[in-house]
């Protein structure tokens, strides 16, 4: 465990920590950067939901806005999940 979790007191504050990524998506349109943000929580619920990734833009906005993201239990397996979730739908602008 990592120093920094054991300063949560009470669970129900769900402390995290903040990691940044930036992910480039070509498409017809032109190339569009994404910004991915994963959380570690200190104590999640279960193992396999420490880390939760989430992107800053949503896909397929015209028929059904979807947000990408993943959860996993290391921060690699959400990173991934999100960026493959990225890749699903097109991006269609604001």
């Amino acid at each position: 465990m990592a120093e920094w979790q054991f300063a949560e007191s009470r669970p129900s504050d769900e402390l995290a920590q903040l990691s940044f990524f930036s992910v480039k998506k070509p498409q017809a349109s032109g190339v569009i950067e994404f910004v991915i943000t994963v959380k570690e929580f200190a104590n999640p619920k279960e193992d396999s939901l420490r880390f939760f990734a989430s992107a800053d833009k949503q896909t397929n906005q015209k028929a059904a806005p979807f947000t990408p993201c993943g959860w996993g239990e290391s921060l690699l397996k959400a990173l991934a999940e999100c960026m493959v979730a990225i890749h699903r739908f097109p991006y269609e602008g604001a």
